[in-house]
């Protein structure tokens, strides 16, 4: 967590100037975490953030600002001054998959930096599926062929 003044176990930064005798901002690690989950899906050519019950989540939650399933896909680890970023994405198939990481990596420090004042200095992309839009409709259409013999047998 970012704060001005050291807690235990909790990280601390001073964003007021030089005036910390003004009051206290404390920035939650979700926070910097939920800012990453979004600036990562408004990324052209990411299908998909997370695994398995936080891709659900994020799945069910989509690009809905606010919503609290963005961070549980995204770990972070905030210091003092700094912030390391951890994400498993799924990528759509056919994007330059080195390409997107850049992207993702800018969009992500663009974001974290300029609305916490922390310095992104680490972000690490595990790519761990490619996600083919053909193999979804094969499934529907699957599901939909199966169903109409079902109903067929019951006649």
């Amino acid at each position: 967590m970012a704060d001005v003044e050291s807690l235990g176990g909790s990280s601390t930064t001073d964003r007021s100037g030089g005036q910390a005798g003004r009051g206290r901002t404390t920035i939650a690690d979700n926070v910097v975490a939920t800012i990453a989950g979004i600036a990562i899906r408004e990324t052209d050519g990411v299908h998909s953030v997370g695994r398995g019950a936080a891709k659900a989540l994020g799945a069910v939650t989509g690009r809905v600002s606010g919503s609290s399933g963005h961070g549980r896909a995204v770990k972070v680890e905030v210091g003092e001054k700094q912030t390391a970023i951890d994400v498993d994405i799924e990528v759509e198939y056919g994007v330059a998959i080195h390409e997107l990481a850049e992207q993702v990596r800018t969009h992500v420090t663009d974001a974290v930096e300029t609305m916490t004042g922390l310095e992104v200095v680490e972000i690490n992309i595990n790519v761990f599926d490619v996600h083919v839009p053909d193999e979804d409709e094969d499934e529907d259409s699957e599901d939909e062929e199966s169903r109409r013999r079902a109903s067929a047998r019951v006649q």
